[in-house]
């Protein structure tokens, strides 16, 4: 087998292809997932809603509130296995299967709008499981923590890049369409995952000894509180975010999709060079610093009084949450022993979907009660909370071999 040199000593020409492969894998779901967005409004009617605002909301929550629910349970199932590739496909096939039906659902019959969400659980209990389980197969990988996340973040922004204006446009042509591109899309990831190898550690503990090594580590809370807030920000701009830039600015989906797109592009090229990055001058500034700077982004976007200058808010929150996303999720890697990852990114993908779920329904209440401003600051006041609050948790972190904001302190010392 043909090596190549990493940070971390030889890396196989396999373990690049693998990278790649699980790295589409991510793309896929999350493009799918993300294609829903721009013209969730015109969805949820389409599926027989009777309000845009509210509808959108639950429809979107259904999903987020299946993830929180079963992402720990994939986790420790694959841990206590001691394999991702099997569970992957099971997930994505089924993911793929509730998409599907979700789109011809109306063609079909006449069901009420509690149904729909019901199958939106199921899909959502689904499609978590392929997407945290390949990231898992991820961290599983040779060659560095940062690198490994930062291939995971820029799927994860490439899928979201991409599915925001490709949603719009779809959504302008059929309301359901971009349920039917999200099957697709699913079915190839549940295909393409059997093509990489399993390097899962050897299971051998029950499903709930795994869940029990979290309470062991606490240490994990720093990088799942991160991940919460993160994500909410984002599930703000899916729902409040595309609302919003549609009602202020009298625009339609397929321009609300290119406008997330200045949030997506800039977020998905500079996922792997950040996460590189944080490989060599540790994960607290990435972090800390761009999670405060995050926030003042985000509360820009909602004072920006043009399209323009929105729109040149939204590249710089893309900017900023590159540096942010890949140094969190590294530092989960960081801290998780090898035979727990699994779980691990399991419970920093449930904190995040709790992050997503609370970025639809605060926002959209707040947004609902007290106009949008007010939501936008509500949004990036908690990102810049978290990087305040969490300053003496990251002068205490000890994740060897990556240094830390104190050791830094000290050698300038």
């Amino acid at each position: 087998m043909v090596n190549t040199l990493d940070a971390e000593g030889p890396v196989t020409v396999s373990t690049h292809r693998d990278r790649l492969a699980l790295a589409a894998v991510v793309a896929a779901v999350l493009l799918a997932q993300v294609l829903l967005y721009p013209g969730i409004g015109g969805l949820v009617q389409a599926l027989g809603a009777t309000t845009e605002l509210d509808a959108g909301m639950w429809f979107l929550a259904a999903e987020f509130g299946a993830f929180v629910t079963f992402v720990g349970v994939w986790g420790a199932l694959s841990d206590a296995a001691g394999k991702r590739v099997p569970f992957i496909a099971v997930g994505a096939l089924g993911g793929a299967a509730g998409y599907g039906v979700l789109g011809v659902l109306p063609a079909i019959t006449d069901v009420s709008f509690g149904v729909v969400l019901a199958l939106r659980v199921v899909q959502g209990a689904a499609t978590i499981g392929a997407f945290s389980l390949a990231m898992t197969m991820l961290m599983d990988l040779d060659g560095g923590h940062g690198k490994n996340m930062g291939a995971a973040g820029i799927a994860i922004g490439s899928g979201t890049a991409v599915g925001a204006p490709l949603g719009g446009q779809l959504s302008e042509v059929d309301a359901l369409a971009p349920l039917y591109l999200a099957c697709a899309l699913l079915v190839v990831a549940g295909v393409l995952v059997w093509f990489v190898e399993d390097r899962a550690p050897s299971g051998g503990r029950s499903a709930r000894a795994a869940l029990a090594s979290i309470r062991a580590t606490p240490t994990l809370s720093i990088p799942y509180a991160f991940g919460l807030i993160d994500r909410m920000t984002a599930g703000f701009f899916a729902l409040v975010g595309t609302l919003y830039f549609q009602d202020a600015f009298g625009i339609g989906p397929g321009e609300t999709g290119l406008v997330l797109m200045l949030f997506f592009a800039p977020f998905a090229l500079l996922q792997y060079p950040m996460g590189a990055l944080s490989d060599r001058i540790g994960r607290t500034l990435p972090i800390v610093a761009g999670s405060a700077l995050y926030g003042l982004g985000v509360i820009s976007v909602g004072l920006a009084p043009t399209l323009r200058l929105a729109g040149v808010g939204m590249v710089a929150v893309g900017v900023l949450g590159a540096l942010v996303s890949p140094a969190t999720m590294a530092l989960v890697t960081d801290i998780a022993r090898d035979g727990d990852r699994g779980v691990a990114m399991g419970g920093f993908n449930m904190f995040g979907s709790v992050g997503f779920l609370l970025g639809f329904l605060v926002g959209g209440t707040v947004a609902d009660a007290y106009g949008y401003l007010t939501a936008f600051f509500v949004a990036g006041g908690m990102e810049i909370l978290i990087a305040l609050v969490t300053i003496p948790a990251f002068l205490r972190l000890d994740i060897g071999g990556v240094p830390t904001l104190g050791e830094r302190a000290s050698e300038a010392d």
